[in-house]
C-alpha cells in the first residue's frame, strides 16, 4: 500500500503521515482508515478550496486526497491544522477525476474516470534531507552557496531578509536557465516577459547583496553567468540540452543583465528622489506614504522601469504605490495612441534628431514573400539611431513588410533586407533572424548588418526566406489538424494550452489528465496522414467575430481578437481563428510524424511532431544513427532489437557478477578490520568498530556492516564510511538489539555525522545509511562518530 511504500522506499515513519480528504468523500476516508490502516485522528476532512481540484474555469475536475508529513508529532492531535506550514508539508496528491465542469458551473460525470497523482520532488528532498525549506535541498542550495560566495557572506549566518534575497537568486535563476534552454528568450511580450521579469528580480537582488560581476572571460561585469554555471552543473543528469545550449544561455543572461543595469541605474536615481519626497510629504501631512500612479508611470514609460520593480522597491522603503492611478495613466496612453491611429513617437536620446512618426506596419506576407518598403526607424540596444553600419545588430521598422511577426505560436520569418545602390548610393544587406510585434501592429525586424550601411528613410527590398516560410506553413496547418484529430479521437473536451510553430518542429500543449497510449498516438498519426493524402484545399476568409464563433471556429491559445477575424478552415476537418500562415492544400504537408508525447504539468500534456521537409530530416537523422548502430553491432536493421536485448542481458549478468565480487571484497575487508573492534562500558561490555573501507560502494558497505554485526555479536555497534566515487561519501551505522535497547537509534545517530560530509540520511533504529558530497571530510567525520558513540555508550553501559 501507499503508506508502506513511503516507509520502505523513503524510510518515512508511518506515524508521521497525515491524510486530507474532501469533506464529503466518505469512500476515500474509509479506504485510508480501513484498508490502509491510518488512524481516524490523522485523517482530516477539508473543504472545496483545499481538496477539490479543477483544471480551469471549465473542464475535468474532482475531489482530491493529500498526504502530509508531520515535522513535529510531539505537538499531538489536538486542534491540528494541516495548513500550518511550521509543522506540516503536503508532498503527495491524488486527484480523483470524476467530473467535467460545464460553462454554467454544473458538474457532469466523466465517461472515463481516472486518478491523477503526483509527488513533489523538492518537498520530498526537504523531508529526506531534513532541511528547513525547499531552498536548502541539494536541488537549489548549491546555487545559493555560489551567490553567497560572490556576495562574500555566509548564508547560515545571514539575517532573514538577506536569506530571502539569496533564495530569490537560487530559485529564479534555476527557472531562468531552463526557460532559455527551452527557447523562451527575454522580451516584452508573453512568456519572454516572464523571463525578463525573473532576470531583473535576480539582478536587483544580487546587486543589493553586493554581488559584482567578474570582469573576465569577456563577461564584462555580469554576475548571472557565473552563478548559472552551477545551475548547468546540477542539470547534467536531468536535462543534457542545458549543457549543450550553455553558450547561448550565458550570452542571453549577460546581454540582458548588462542592458537592465543601465535601466536600473537611471531609474533608481529618480525613484530614490520620488520615494524621499513621498516620505517627506507623508510626514508633513500625517498620512501613509504613497508614490503616485503618475510617478510610477513616468518611470515605466520614460525609463523602461517595470512597475513590479517600482512596487517592490517602494515596499522596502515603507511606501505604497497608487496602482489605480498607474492603470489610469496606462489607459490614457492607450486612448491617445488609438486617437492618433497607433502612431509611435520615437526621438533620439539627445533630442537633436527630428521627430518621426511610425504608423502600424502594413503586412503583405499572405500574398507575397517580397516587397518594396521604406525604413521608418532604426534602433540599436533599444535606442533610436539614424544609421547602422556593417557588423552591428539592429532593429528595423518598415512601413510595410512580407515578414510574419511571431504570434499565435508561430515564430517570426527569417530573410534579408536589400538596399540596391544607385548613383552615389551605398548598398547594404541586412540578415533578419526574428520579427516581433510591438504596440499593436508595429513589426520589429531584428537582424544584423552584413554589408554596407543602413539609414532611416532608405528604400529596401524585403525578402522572406521562402523555404523556411514553407516549413512554418506546413507545421502550422499540421497543428490545426493535430488539434482536430485529438478532439475527434480523444475527446471534444480537449483544449489547447499552448503551441509552438517552428521551422524544425511543431509543439502542441493540451489539457488532458493522463498519457496517451501508443495505439492512440498511432491512430492520431493515421488520421492526420489520411487528411494530408486527401489533398483538401484550405479556405481563408475574414468575418465578424460573432459569425465565426457561431460557425464553430476555435480560438487559438493566447490570441486577442478584434471585431473582424481571420478564419482558416480545412473543410469538414478544422476551423480556427488564426492569423498565421498556412499551406494552400493539405498535400503540401506530405507526411506527419509524432516524435514525443509527455506530461509537462498537472493535467497538461505536450505533443511534439514534424512534417514536410522537417520529417525528411528527422528520418534521415534516424537512418544515419541506425546505420551506425547496425555497423557497430554487425547486424541487419531488423535484428537490432534482438541483439540489443541480448547485450542488455549480458550486461545485467556482468553487473551482477561485479556486484557479487564487490560484495565478496567488502566482506573480506570487513574480516580484516573486525580485529580493530574495541570494548566500551563497565557494567555491560559493548564491542565498537568505527572504520573507513576506502572506495567500497554503498550496497557493499551495507553488506560489510551486516557481516560485522554478525561477527561481533550482540551487543555491538558498527559505523563504516567510504568514498565510492569522486565527490561522494557513503556512511552506514548498524546496532545490535542490545544497543538499541539502551535508547540509541542508528537513524538519528548517522544524520549529524553525514552533515559533516555535506549530506544527510537516516533509517531504522538498528540500521541506517547516509551520504555526502565532501570526501575530504570523511576522516574527521568518522573521528567525530567514534568520539560520540564512545561517549554515549560509556554513559549508557556504566
Amino acid at each position: 500500500m501507499v503508506m508502506g511504500a513511503f516507509h520502505r522506499g523513503f524510510g518515512l515513519p508511518p506515524e508521521r503521515l497525515w491524510i486530507s480528504v474532501y469533506e464529503d468523500d466518505d469512500e476515500a476516508f474509509e479506504i485510508w482508515h480501513k484498508e490502509v490502516g491510518v488512524p481516524v485522528e490523522r485523517i482530516k476532512r477539508m473543504g472545496e478550496d483545499d481538496n477539490f481540484w479543477m483544471s480551469g474555469a471549465t473542464g475535468p475536475c474532482g475531489p482530491c486526497s493529500e498526504i502530509y508529513y508531520d515535522f513535529h508529532p510531539e505537538r499531538g492531535y489536538a486542534d491540528v491544522d494541516l495548513g500550518d506550514d511550521t509543522r506540516f508539508i503536503e508532498f503527495y496528491n491524488l486527484v480523483f477525476m470524476e467530473y467535467n465542469k460545464k460553462d454554467d458551473g454544473t458538474l457532469e460525470p466523466l465517461k472515463q474516470k481516472n486518478i491523477d497523482t503526483g509527488l513533489g520532488l523538492e518537498r520530498m528532498a526537504r523531508i529526506l534531507q531534513k532541511v528547513p525549506n525547499n531552498y536548502e535541498t541539494d536541488l537549489i542550495y548549491p546555487i545559493i552557496e555560489k551567490a553567497s560566495e560572490l556576495a562574500n557572506m555566509s548564508y547560515a549566518l545571514a539575517d532573514e531578509q538577506t536569506k530571502l534575497k539569496l533564495k530569490v537568486v537560487g530559485d529564479h535563476l534555476r527557472a531562468i536557465v531552463y526557460l532559455i534552454s527551452d527557447g523562451v528568450l527575454p522580451s516584452n511580450i508573453g512568456r519572454g516577459y516572464v523571463v525578463r521579469r525573473l532576470i531583473r528580480r535576480v539582478v536587483r537582488a544580487g546587486r543589493s547583496l553586493g554581488i559584482k560581476g567578474e570582469v573576465q572571460d569577456n563577461l564584462e561585469g555580469a554576475f548571472l553567468p557565473a552563478i548559472a554555471e552551477i545551475v548547468m552543473e546540477l542539470s547534467t543528469h536531468i536535462d543534457s540540452d542545458v549543457k549543450i545550449k550553455a553558450p547561448r544561455i550565458l550570452e542571453e543572461l549577460k546581454k540582458e543583465e548588462l542592458h537592465f543595469v543601465q535601466t536600473l541605474e537611471r531609474g533608481e536615481i529618480l525613484l530614490e528622489k520620488m520615494l524621499a519626497d513621498a516620505l517627506s510629504n507623508a510626514q508633513k501631512s500625517g498620512t501613509m506614504p504613497c508614490l503616485s500612479g503618475k510617478d510610477a508611470f513616468l518611470l515605466y514609460d520614460t525609463f523602461g522601469f517595470p512597475v513590479e520593480l517600482t512596487t517592490e522597491i517602494a515596499e522596502e522603503h515603507g511606501v505604497t504605490v497608487d496602482m489605480n492611478g498607474f492603470d489610469q495613466e496606462m489607459e490614457n496612453q492607450r486612448r491617445l495612441s488609438r486617437a492618433a491611429h497607433n502612431v509611435v513617437k520615437i526621438e533620439a536620446e539627445d533630442g537633436a534628431s527630428p521627430t518621426e512618426y511610425i504608423n502600424e506596419t502594413e503586412f503583405v506576407g499572405y500574398e507575397s514573400l517580397s516587397a518594396q518598403a521604406v525604413v521608418e526607424s532604426l534602433m540599436v540596444n533599444g535606442s533610436p539611431v539614424i544609421q547602422v553600419s556593417e557588423g552591428n545588430d539592429v532593429e528595423v521598422l518598415l512601413n510595410r513588410t512580407p515578414f510574419y511577426a511571431e504570434s499565435g505560436g508561430q515564430i517570426g520569418d527569417h530573410g534579408f533586407l536589400y538596399v540596391t545602390g544607385g548613383e552615389n548610393q551605398q548598398t547594404a544587406v541586412v540578415e533578419i533572424k526574428d520579427v516581433q510585434k510591438s504596440l499593436g501592429d508595429i513589426f520589429v525586424h531584428k537582424g544584423t548588418i552584413r554589408e554596407g550601411v543602413l539609414e532611416v528613410g532608405r528604400e529596401v527590398e524585403a525578402a522572406v526566406d521562402a523555404k523556411l516560410r514553407q516549413r512554418a506553413k506546413v507545421h502550422h496547418t499540421a497543428t490545426h489538424l493535430l488539434q482536430a484529430a485529438l478532439k475527434k479521437l480523444i475527446g471534444q473536451e480537449i483544449s489547447q494550452a499552448g503551441s509552438l510553430v517552428a521551422f524544425d518542429r511543431l509543439r502542441f500543449d493540451f489539457n488532458y489528465g493522463h498519457a496517451l497510449t501508443d495505439t492512440q498516438l498511432e491512430d492520431i498519426e493515421r488520421l492526420i496522414n489520411g487528411w494530408v493524402g486527401a489533398a483538401a484545399f484550405l479556405e481563408t476568409k475574414v468575418m465578424p467575430l460573432k459569425d465565426a464563433k457561431e460557425a464553430g471556429a476555435i480560438a487559438m491559445f493566447g490570441e486577442k481578437y478584434g471585431e473582424q477575424v481571420r478564419v482558416v478552415e480545412v473543410p469538414g476537418i478544422s476551423m480556427e481563428l488564426c492569423g498565421g500562415t498556412h499551406v494552400r492544400n493539405t498535400s503540401e504537408i506530405r507526411v506527419f510524424k509524432i516524435i514525443s508525447e509527455q506530461g509537462i504539468a498537472s493535467g497538461v500534456r505536450r505533443i511534439e511532431a514534424v512534417a514536410g521537409e522537417a520529417f525528411i530530416e528527422y528520418i534521415n537523422a534516424r537512418e544515419y544513427h541506425m546505420k551506425n548502430l547496425c555497423s557497430m553491432l554487425k547486424v541487419k536493421a531488423e535484428e537490432v532489437t534482438t541483439r540489443v536485448e541480448k547485450l542488455l542481458e549480458e550486461l545485467r549478468m556482468s553487473r551482477n557478477e561485479v556486484a557479487n565480487l564487490h560484495t565478496k571484497a567488502a566482506v573480506y575487508k570487513a574480516l580484516t578490520i573486525a580485529s580493530k573492534a574495541f570494548e566500551v562500558g563497565t557494567s555491560q561490555k559493548i564491542r565498537v568498530l568505527v572504520e573507513s573501507l576506502d572506495d567500497v560502494d554503498a550496497d557493499s558497505l551495507k553488506v560489510a556492516a551486516e557481516h560485522l554485526i554478525d561477527t561481533l555479536q550482540d551487543p555491538a555497534a558498527v559505523i563504516l564510511g567510504s568514498c565510492p566515487d569522486e565527490g561522494k561519501v557513503s556512511l552506514v551505522a548498524a546496532f545490535t538489539p542490545a544497543v538499541v535497547d539502551l535508547g540509541i537509534q542508528a537513524g538519528k545517530f548517522i544524520g549529524p555525522i553525514a552533515k559533516l560530509c555535506g549530506g544527510g540520511g537516516g533509517g531504522r533504529a538498528n540500521f541506517a545509511q547516509a551520504g555526502g558530497r565532501k570526501p575530504e571530510n570523511l576522516p574527521s567525520a568518522l573521528g567525530k562518530a567514534r568520539e560520540e558513540i564512545v561517549s554515549i555508550l560509556s554513559e549508557k553501559a556504566s
